[in-house]
């Protein structure tokens, strides 16, 4: 999992953001990221712009700390991201 992944408590969460150099590069990371949350059964919450996206994902409720499910699926997100032909 890339260090640019902030740890929040309160309610515990991963948090970080990703830039692209157009919408059309957004995208596509979108509908990926889509694909991996269908085969993992993990939906974090995001929140994108014309080229960026800003991704939560929670801990399970009623849990006291994130599991390695989580920090699993933000490696897995990281993942996606270096696959992009440009930064």
């Amino acid at each position: 999992m890339n260090s640019e992944w902030q740890e929040r408590n309160r309610p515990h969460r991963l948090e970080r953001r990703y830039q692209f150099p157009d919408y059309s590069s957004l995208r596509d990371f979108l509908d990926r990221a889509a694909d991996l949350s269908e085969r993992e059964g993990l939906y974090p919450d995001m929140g994108f712009g014309r080229d960026y996206v800003n991704i939560t994902i929670h801990a399970e409720e009623g849990a006291e700390a994130l599991n390695d499910t989580q920090r699993r699926f933000a490696a897995q997100l990281d993942e996606l991201r270096g696959t992009e032909s440009s930064n």
